[in-house]
């Protein structure tokens, strides 16, 4: 069933060409808004019943929050704009929490030279040529030669074989999986990059921030912002079919709700998905769209009684741990925001044809909580109060070797349809101030070809 939000009259009225944005998450909000403020007369067709896409929020136990983990860094420029322009930007509460290593059993906190120094799993050469590698990458302007080098080879050159396979490997293989070999180097480069932005900018160590309210005051607060601008929204549309229109523009037909025609149309899915409902397009762009190989996403959301302890980001070296990382919002966000309780993340990145996908949340939540058993000391089932499971199978697309070269166009070759998605990302990675920026680029290829 669709559901419209349509008080898009005025936008009808000053005559703009009419557009449709196909998927309502962070992409296709901030680039429905941008085409709105154009004069355009934008629609935006959303196959969930709620707009935001992976940034929607969730209840958990008794409260809402993020159904993925976020959060804000003080050098995300783009994001930080966005929320002054909903008026947000004097609600965001900022803290330099603390990240810690589980390894060999063990946690360690890395925060600082003296830590980094007694870190116990290097020797001090392996620790003073960590410290370079992540030293030299942070200094690299333009990734583009390192897409050309496989970031396993690239890590074991620069900090040794130990610290590669003690280190640097089971954190690849965390978000990668298997397919970490297939990586470039400037995968590991977009992370430390914007971990080391705000050093780069004169301003200390990164700090992380956060809405009072979480995602779902942004989404709430940037709907509302897209109903002042006119832009009609239907929820509840699942897209069939994108493609050239039998007179002319661009047709989308919505399962069960028949076809409509625009002028324009811009496709927000992810590449694979695209792949299949955008119709005309020539073999070479549906190869490109196609070959992109995404890794998904399982993330639990586990409402605990305490903090589990002082970090935010867990980073995770041992095979066993069912997880990637553990994520624990308590060190970010005031606990009021839960309740007085403490919100935790265990994301676990995987292809999405794994079988995790299929499992119970039962099953997964009895594998996930049996480990934070042997990781913490004193933790108990008990503890847990609510436990939730989110699953994504197609979130980001691996950087492979020669990644940009494979990049399809945004604007296609159909007239009036261009298709943008995460797969666009090159050499970054997947975050909301990546997404923000992305649609500012659409925006700009989509007005260099004269939609009307």
């Amino acid at each position: 069933m669709i559901a419209a939000d349509a008080p898009h009259e005025a936008a009808a009225a000053r005559g703009a060409g009419r557009v449709a944005v196909v998927g309502g998450g962070m992409l296709g909000m901030a680039l429905a808004a941008s085409l709105a403020r154009r004069g355009k007369t934008v629609t935006i067709v959303e196959a969930a019943p709620e707009l935001g896409g992976l940034a929607s929020p969730w209840r958990i136990g008794d409260f809402v929050w993020d159904r993925h983990y976020h959060v804000t860094l003080y050098s995300d420029t783009h994001v930080r704009a966005l929320l002054s322009e909903l008026g947000l930007d004097d609600d965001v509460r900022w803290s330099t929490p603390a990240t810690g290593f589980f390894t060999d059993g063990r946690m360690h906190s890395m925060n600082g030279l003296i830590e980094f120094l007694r870190f116990p799993p290097l020797n001090l050469i392996d620790k003073l040529r960590l410290g370079g590698t992540i030293l030299y990458a942070s200094r690299i302007k333009d990734s583009t030669a390192l897409e050309r080098v496989g970031v396993v080879d690239w890590l074991g050159k620069l900090s040794g074989q130990r610290t590669l396979e003690k280190i640097w490997r089971p954190l690849l293989r965390a978000k990668l999986g298997d397919r970490h070999e297939q990586a470039s180097a400037a995968f590991i480069w977009a992370i430390i990059a914007r971990l080391y932005a705000a050093r780069r900018n004169g301003l200390g160590r990164e700090r992380f921030g956060y809405v009072s309210g979480g995602y779902a005051r942004l989404i709430g607060r940037m709907a509302q912002h897209l109903r002042d601008l006119g832009v009609e929204t239907l929820l509840g549309a699942p897209v069939e079919r994108v493609g050239p229109g039998a007179a002319g523009g661009v047709d989308v037909t919505i399962r069960g709700a028949g076809t409509r025609t625009f002028d324009g149309a811009a496709v927000t899915l992810p590449a694979t998905q695209a792949a299949r409902i955008c119709d005309g397009l020539g073999a070479g762009e549906i190869e490109r769209l196609q070959s992109k190989r995404y890794q998904g996403i399982v993330c639990a959301s586990v409402v605990l009684d305490e903090p589990l302890g002082p970090y935010y980001i867990t980073n995770i070296t041992e095979s066993w741990v069912p997880f990637s990382a553990v994520i624990d919002m308590s060190a970010v966000v005031d606990r009021s925001e839960f309740g007085g309780k403490a919100l935790v993340y265990l994301p676990k990145y995987v292809a999405p044809g794994d079988p995790l996908f299929a499992a119970p949340d039962d099953e997964i939540q009895a594998s996930f909580v049996g480990a934070l058993e042997r990781m913490y000391p004193g933790f108990t089932p008990a503890r847990v109060k609510a436990f939730r499971v989110s699953r994504v199978r197609e979130v980001f697309p691996i950087p492979t070797l020669r990644y940009s070269d494979g990049v399809p166009p945004i604007a296609t070759s159909v007239p009036g349809l261009f298709v943008a998605n995460s797969a666009h990302i090159v050499n970054g990675t997947l975050n909301v101030n990546e997404t923000l920026q992305l649609a500012e680029r659409t925006l700009l290829t989509m007005e260099s070809h004269a939609v009307r």
